[in-house]
Parts: C-alpha cells; sequence; structure tokens
C-alpha cells in the first residue's frame, strides 16, 4: 500500500515533520543522537515522490556504508508500497562505481577495471617499493599506503603535489608516482581512486556532468559529518546551482578526523549552499534524561559546534555508575562482574558493550571475560570475506576471469604450495617489470622460452593450465559451480582439510559458505556475466567496517567502531586522563574537541544504564602510569552520578568522588575551553589544569605559538 500523508506525519515529532515537509531548496538536518534521523532521511525521499511529485529516478541518495544503503532502500519501498531498483541509492563508493563503470571511456579506464581491496592496495605498494630497492623497515608500506590515500582523499594527484625539500615527503612522492603508473598499467583502481576518478570525470567532461546535474534534482546526504574533502567537492560539483540539496548529520558526531573526514564541511554547509534552512533533531528517542545531561555537558565544553541540547520523554533512568579501579584488572574484574549480575537477570549478552579508546585495553578485558565465562565478541573483527581462506578463494575466481590481474595472480600462484618459490616469483617479477607486462605474460615467456629450471618451469606451467581449465568453463557454469571450481580444483579444500583441529575445519565450513554466498547473489543486471559483478560488490562490501552477525555474546569495540550502535548496558572503560583524552590529542585543541567528540558518541550508546570506570594505577609498556581521572567525567553533573564502592576494593575516602568529578582548576577563576589573552603569546584556549589555586600550572593553546605550559599567579591571564 502507498503511504498516506496524514498518518506519516502523525508519526513524526514536530522537528521531524518540519525536515520531512520542508520546501527550502537546501536543507541541513542537525540529527543528535537517538533523535530519528533515517526515518526523517526516508520520509523525505517519499514525501518527495508522493508530494512534490519528484520522479524517483531523480534523486540520489548517498550514505556510508552498504548495510544503511540497504536498508534505506528497504524502507523506502515499504514507505511507498512498492520497488524503487531504479532509484540510486547507495554508498559513495558504490555510486562511484556505477558511475565509472558507465563512463569507463571518459574516465580513461579499462572496461573490465578491478578494484583493489585494502589488502591488494598494500601488495601493489609493496612491489613498487620492492622496484624502487626501498627498505620496509625504514620505509613501512602500509605507512606508505595510508599518505598515498591521505592525498588522494585530499584530491591530490601525484603531480598536483610539489617537492618540498622533505625527504619523506620526497620519498612518499616518489612511490605515490610509481603507483599510478602500475595501477594505470594493471588496469587497477583502490578505494580511494574511485571518488577521485569520477571528481576528475565530471570535470574533464562537462556534457557527462551537464546529464547529472539535469537527472539529480534532489541530493541527500546522510552523515554529512563525515564527508572528506573529495566527497564534498563531489557533492558541490554535481549539484551545480539547480539540484536541491538535504545533508543529514551531527557535528557532534565527527569522529573520523583520522580518516580524512572534515566537520568543517558540515560546519560550512550554510556559507557553501545558499538559501539552506537548518532544522536541530534534539528529541531523543534512546536514552534516559540522566544519561543525556551527561552527553550535553561534556559537549557543550566544544567551542566549534553548531549547538544542540538532547532531550527525552523517557524519564531520568538510573545514575551514572562511576567505578575507581586500584589497577586495570581490578578494572576488567569489576566490569565482568556486573556483566555476570545483567545475564543472571535474564538479560542477553549482546545487549551489553564495553566501549573503549585503545584497542591495547580490550587484552586484559577479554581475560577477565575468559575466566568469568562470559562469551564476547570484538566488533568489528575480522569479517567473512576478509578471512585468508576466502581472500584466497576470490583471487582464484578473478584470475578465472581476468589471468593478467597481477595482484590475485601474486596471491595464489604457490597458494596451495605447488613449489613456485620466491626467487622463481622474483625473476617473473623482473621479466614483467623490464617487458612492461603482465606477470602472466611474463610466466608464458619464461617457460617457453626455457628461463626456468626444469622443476620450477613444471609448477609454473601447472599453474597456468590449471587457470586455463578453469576459465574455460566460465560461461556454461552457473556462478556456484564456477566458485565449487575455484576451491576444489585449486586445492584449497584438500589443504585446510589437512590441517589439524578446529581451525582447519572452520576454514573449510567458510569456503563451503562462500559456495552458498554465490547460490544466493542476485545480480544487478541480469543480462550481464555474473561473476564480475558478484566480485565487484564483494570488493564494495569489503570497504565497509561492519562486524559479522554472531553468537549472543559480549560486545567488545573501540569508541570509534561504536558510533550508530546502541546496547541497553554500556560500560566506558578506561577514562583516564592521557588514556581518554588520549596523550596524543592533548596539547592540539582541534584533535582534543574530537575526542570530546568522541566522548559523546560513547556516552549517547547506552539506552538504560551507563557505567564509567578508571584506574588508578595503570600498566603501559611495562611501567605503572597514574593518570588522573579524564576531564570528560569531570564535566558530567555530579547530581547524575554515583560512585560505586565495593567492600575492599576501594580504600579512597568518600569525598574522593566529589573531588575527583569536580573541575580541577576549579579555584582558579578560569575554566577549561576557555579563550584567554596572554600579553606576550596572544591569545589561546585553556586545554588544561595541574593543581588549584593561584600556584595551579595551566596549559594553553596559543595561536601563534602553539601549547606554553604557564603559572597561573604570573601569567597575567585575561579571559576574552
Amino acid at each position: 500500500m502507498p503511504m498516506d500523508v496524514t498518518s506519516v506525519l502523525n508519526q513524526l515529532n514536530s522537528a521531524q515533520e518540519q525536515a520531512v515537509t520542508s520546501d527550502k531548496k537546501h536543507l541541513l538536518v542537525l540529527a543528535g543522537a537517538g533523535s530519528g534521523k533515517t526515518r526523517v532521511l526516508v520520509h523525505r525521499i517519499a514525501w518527495k515522490i508522493q508530494v512534490d511529485n519528484v520522479s524517483p529516478y531523480g534523486i540520489l541518495a548517498v550514505t556510508f556504508t552498504n548495510k544503511a544503503a540497504r536498508e534505506m532502500r528497504e524502507r523506502i519501498d515499504n514507505l511507498l508500497g512498492m520497488s524503487l531498483r531504479g532509484m540510486w541509492v547507495g554508498t559513495f563508493h558504490g555510486l562511484a562505481h556505477r558511475l565509472l563503470k558507465a563512463h569507463w571511456r571518459d574516465a580513461k579506464l579499462p572496461e573490465n577495471f578491478q578494484i583493489l581491496d585494502s589488502d591488494d592496495q598494500l601488495r601493489l605498494v609493496k612491489r613498487v617499493m620492492r622496484a624502487m630497492d626501498l627498505d620496509e623497515q625504514r620505509w613501512p608500506p602500509k605507512q606508505a599506503q595510508w599518505w598515498i590515500n591521505s592525498q588522494k582523499d585530499e584530491g591530490l594527484r601525484a603531480a598536483h603535489i610539489q617537492e618540498s625539500g622533505d625527504p619523506f615527503m620526497a620519498t612518499m612522492l616518489r612511490i605515490y608516482r610509481q603507483y599510478e603508473q602500475l595501477c594505470e598499467q594493471l588496469g587497477v583502481i583502490d578505494f580511494a581512486e574511485l571518488l577521485l576518478r569520477v571528481l576528475e570525470l565530471w570535470r574533464n567532461n562537462p556534457d557527462v556532468l551537464g546529464h547529472y546535474q539535469q537527472r539529480f534534482g534532489q541530493i541527500l546526504v546522510d552523515e554529512f559529518q563525515d564527508t572528506n574533502a573529495v566527497q564534498y567537492a563531489w557533492l558541490r560539483l554535481l549539484a551545480g546551482t539547480s539540484s536541491d540539496v538535504t545533508a543529514v548529520g551531527d557535528d557532534d558526531q565527527s569522529i573520523y578526523g583520522w580518516r580524512g573526514a572534515k566537520v568543517e564541511n558540515i560546519l560550512s554547509f550554510e556559507r557553501d549552499f545558499a538559501d539552506t534552512e537548518t532544522i536541530k533533531l534534539e528529541q531523543n528517542y534512546r536514552s534516559t534524561s540522566n544519561i543525556l545531561k551527561a552527553a550535553n555537558a561534556v559537549i557543550a565544553k566544544n567551542a566549534d559546534r553548531l549547538g544542540k541540547n538532547l532531550w527525552t520523554e523517557s524519564g531520568e533512568g538510573e545514575p551514572i555508575a562511576l567505578y575507581a579501579a586500584f589497577n586495570e584488572h581490578d578494572e576488567a574484574r569489576y566490569i565482568a562482574d556486573r556483566l555476570a549480575d545483567w545475564i543472571a537477570n535474564g538479560n542477553r549478552r549482546d545487549d551489553s558493550a564495553i566501549l573503549y579508546r585503545s584497542n591495547a585495553q580490550s587484552r586484559v578485558l577479554e581475560a577477565a571475560l575468559l575466566q568469568a565465562e562470559i562469551p564476547y565478541r570484538i566488533y568489528g573483527g575480522q569479517r567473512f570475506y576478509e578471512r585468508l581462506e576466502i581472500k584466497n578463494a576470490l583471487c582464484y575466481l578473478r584470475m578465472m576471469l581476468n589471468c593478467h590481474d597481477d595482484v590475485a595472480f601474486e596471491r595464489v600462484v604457490n597458494t596451495p604450495p605447488r613449489g613456485i618459490g620466491d626467487r622463481t616469483v622474483e625473476q617473473i617479477r623482473e621479466l614483467s617489470r623490464s617487458n612492461g607486462c603482465s606477470l602472466w605474460e611474463a610466466s608464458a615467456t619464461m617457460v617457453n622460452e626455457k628461463r626456468l629450471t626444469a622443476r620450477a618451469a613444471n609448477a609454473v606451467s601447472g599453474f597456468m593450465v590449471l587457470i586455463n581449465e578453469m576459465s574455460g568453463q566460465l560461461d556454461e557454469l552457473p556462478l556456484a559451480e564456477q566458485a565449487e571450481n575455484a576451491i576444489q580444483h585449486s586445492g584449497l579444500v584438500d589443504m585446510h582439510r589437512r590441517e589439524k583441529g578446529e581451525r582447519g575445519q572452520a576454514r573449510v565450513e567458510n569456503l563451503e559458505e562462500l559456495v552458498n554466498a554465490c547460490k544466493n547473489f542476485e545480480p544487478e543486471d541480469s543480462d550481464a556475466p555474473v561473476l564480475p559483478q558478484f566480485l565487484d560488490q564483494v570488493a564494495l562490501d569489503a570497504g565497509d567496517r561492519q562486524a559479522d552477525e554472531d553468537q549472543d555474546a559480549v560486545q567488545l569495540m573501540t569508541l570509534h567502531s561504536a558510533k550508530g550502535l546502541e546496547f541497553p548496558l554500556v560500560f566506558l572503560a578506561g577514562m583516564e586522563e592521557n588514556l581518554f583524552p588520549h596523550k596524543m590529542s592533548i596539547d592540539e585543541p582541534g584533535r582534543l574537541e574530537e575526542e570530546r567528540r568522541l566522548a559523546y558518541v560513547g556516552i549517547t550508546r547506552a539506552m538504560q544504564k551507563l557505567t564509567m570506570t578508571f584506574a588508578e594505577t595503570r600498566s603501559t609498556y611495562g611501567t605503572e602510569s597514574f593518570n588522573s581521572v579524564s576531564r570528560f567525567i569531570r564535566d558530567i553533573p555530579k547530581e547524575v552520578v554515583e560512585e560505586v564502592r565495593l567492600h575492599n576494593t576501594v580504600t579512597r575516602p568518600t569525598t574522593y568522588a566529589d573531588a575527583r568529578i569536580s573541575d580541577e582548576g576549579s579555584e582558579t577563576g578560569f575554566q577549561l575551553g576557555q579563550q584567554v589573552r596572554h600579553n606576550v603569546y596572544g591569545d589561546g584556549i585553556i586545554l588544561n589544569f595541574e593543581g588549584n589555586g593561584p600556584r595551579a600550572r595551566v596549559h594553553v593553546a596559543f595561536d601563534e605559538v602553539g601549547t606554553k605550559i604557564l603559572i597561573l599567579a604570573s601569567a597575567n591571564l585575561v579571559a576574552i
């Protein structure tokens, strides 16, 4: 049944209804945590189609994960009572891939270009660095990979970057140049290249750009705060002067600056898109009032924000529990004990989560859960298509499709082992480099011209015969049987069956599950070959950072991984200065603000009960560290916090909680985050205090001279 406009609007609160029905050219929806942003986005699309008579094919809806894109499409279909398979709903990378497939000539790509996932890209970077004779100990390939991707996220080619005289930059630039040349030679592109290549496609082909500008009169973007420089440029170019843009996001949840996301994009939206209406969604449907008061108080200390104040009608709820542990082991035992109580009261384990700032914190937590026999899962751990045996099988499928796929060739040429050693592979690489041909062609030349030992030649020849035999059956076999061929004839299944224990059995079961995945795969284009569509979808899915579904288990994850999730019970562990906020962020205002947003995200994951823990001492790299309680705890109003005291586990006096929760530096007349002026150093912002009263030391980040530590009594600071 198509949606009934009146009944739909009755389901929305006033701010949501205003966002859904707004007729302004551009709309910025500031959607606080748990405020129903997906509902607003989906209903706005349905409203545009049903009420404003916008064609579904004139709408472009963009989000950040394939899971979110699928959910959005399903909800739109359900709301409208019809399927809109032709509507463009997808991730930035998925939509970019679709565009490049349609305009591969204009984009200067081969028709059957391959997408590199992160591992394959790293393999190619290593190949480039070996050819340049660079020491991987001095120049880690992962560092070079990150540098290349960060340049692409900024929209920069190697040709755009000028030599600076810095040896590091010069070496990275050389690697980037060679990497670009190799990718072009092989006809492959990485994830960052997808977006950059589309941006260049539109810039260099006005007719192509004009077509899509005319087609997409409505552009809607989810999680707008997570856009990077090239994505923002992409959207502004596509929107031009005619398209209407709806941006939905939350500047207070912009936590991926380390990945290239720019909170400045959402902060400057009103400036860059004229005639914008801004609507704030502040009613929260997830958390209790006490949890929201804590979140509001923490995020309020950030200066550069558009401003919201979350509220709820669901009642105050329980106070936030605060536990001061002796050390990280006491902290982990306490959390495990509370989880055991939670489970004993009939609650599901996967309704609880332990969040932490650093991955290194998980080891002690895992040990405590194991000792308590509480099943747990590291959220965001190795996904199905990232597992070794699956990547090997996929590379065989890629070789069956295109024997000149060098990345796949290198991965499986001797997997399972078939007597092709590193020396033989290096000889093949050398000939490939000197002749400018693929590894497959170089292998054929070396076998035909007898450049290899008889044993090596037989092994290489056997591998090539195997690939040719499997490739010859592509046209006559369904996708599932192609996958069955790949795992059986390659020897992968037999290799893992010979492994002892459950690990080998698990690998065999995973390979069998790959065949099931192929059976259930629904191609986008029923008239086109299925295998390349399947491989493209796998590569796109591999870009998502979502965990696999698993058994009922406590969820462990970093705070970055927690965004978008919610749990009735949440533990925030390690709430200490130098751990959270991280010591690398404390002296930089921009990074400190992102740490505060991360704390806001962590707090708002909790629905019913939030527990914060910190350790009086913590072992770091073999030494005991003594950190003060996190400023984020000190930011929280005391009336919503209750200190937990366990018999024989806490030796602090009762007044300890009040002393630790109160603002350090409160007797100085200044506050954290306050803007101040110094008669020599100029204007700055207070980052930290050490102590109270006039002898307190204060950390100030000055605009001109960086961070200085001053004695307050003699600094003569003036509040601005």
